[in-house]
């Protein structure tokens, strides 16, 4: 699924602000790896981006739908908002 540029800028800068990383945001696209890849992101970093999503996107997030691919890559993870926004 395509996202806008928008989700995927405003899902960047969430995941950099939860994650202490806001320094890499010039280095993090659509394609940057985030489970196994960045240290900072352990099982308590999961719960808070998935608590600040539903905070800021107004979504919902069943933990059913919830799935390691989402959090593949930023792009997947943006595409996921988007999917589930109203």
């Amino acid at each position: 699924m395509d996202t806008t540029t928008s989700t995927l800028d405003d899902v960047k800068l969430l995941v950099a602000e939860t994650l202490g990383i806001s320094d890499r945001l010039g280095s993090m696209d659509a394609s940057t790896r985030l489970l196994g890849e960045l240290p900072e992101l352990d099982s308590l970093a999961v719960a808070e981006i998935i608590a600040a999503m539903e905070t800021r996107f107004g979504i919902d997030i069943d933990g059913a739908d919830f799935t390691a691919e989402v959090f593949e890559t930023l792009g997947t993870l943006a595409a996921f908002v988007a999917a589930n926004q109203t």
